[in-house]
């Protein structure tokens, strides 16, 4: 039987912007292999696969090479496909299952808000060679349980910053995130590399904003914030912090629609 497979840009209010991600929502569990192999033929950063369970539905992501315990940005795009495909109720909060534990949707009004745990980094000593992998010298260095955290010297460098993606892959964590203050409308920038993942350069990476969320609270001192991932396809993140929760909000929009025959 075909399955349904819908394309939605995440972080972004038009079409070829913010993060592409694809959605499968399933009627029943689908095995991983699969899954694996959708997502390598989607080749996009994540594809989500979602199926109802009794108090919401169980979601997994897979980017091209491995699957992962947290995205923002495919969580984003499912409750999306939930909403615009009338699967469940406008006003309803989409409730997902995952392996980072229950991840919530709301809309308000254009944009929907997602509540996650935050993922807290703490000072590390950066690796061998990370100076040269970035070409820009870290003025700081975090680390949680999935990426790196570095603060580069301002806002020019992150935008502008070339890194060697073959020394990055090296290291043994899920990706790096550089980030550095914003200015004019942005509290601050940043953005995500993970080759290590399949992925050399993310769009808009919603996860990482739940360790720049808190990083970016304490330097600045104030808990709600627009933010800025600055690659090339760019996208708009509302952050706010509540305790040990990161709300990160997006807009989204529904790019193409199809069918996995096989």
């Amino acid at each position: 039987m075909p399955v349904p497979i819908i394309q939605v840009d995440a972080f972004t209010a038009h079409p070829f912007g913010g993060n592409p991600a694809a959605v499968c929502v399933l009627q029943e569990p689908r095995d991983e292999r699969w899954m694996s192999r959708v997502a390598m033929e989607m080749n996009l950063s994540e594809t989500a696969f979602l199926h109802p369970i009794a108090d919401g539905y169980l979601l997994r992501w897979f980017t091209p090479a491995v699957e992962v315990d947290l995205c923002g940005h495919a969580t984003l795009a499912s409750a999306h496909v939930l909403w615009s495909e009338a699967h469940i109720d406008p006003n309803a909060t989409a409730r997902f299952h995952t392996k980072s534990g229950l991840l919530t949707c709301k809309k308000k009004g254009s944009w929907i808000e997602m509540d996650f745990p935050a993922k807290l980094e703490q000072p590390a000593e950066a690796p061998p060679r990370l100076a040269e992998a970035l070409g820009a010298e870290p003025k700081y260095v975090g680390k949680n349980q999935f990426d790196y955290l570095i603060e580069l010297a301002d806002e020019h460098t992150v935008r502008t910053l070339k890194p060697q993606h073959h020394l990055l892959r090296d290291l043994p964590v899920r990706g790096v995130i550089v980030t550095a203050p914003g200015s004019g409308e942005y509290d601050f920038v940043s953005r995500f590399f993970a080759p290590g993942s399949g992925i050399d350069e993310d769009p808009v990476t919603g996860s990482a904003h739940t360790a720049l969320t808190p990083f970016w609270a304490a330097r600045l001192g104030k808990t709600e914030m627009n933010a800025f991932q600055a690659s090339p396809r760019g996208g708009h993140v509302k952050v706010r912090l509540e305790g040990d929760r990161v709300c990160l909000a997006g807009q989204a929009v529904t790019v193409l629609r199809g069918e996995f025959l096989a």
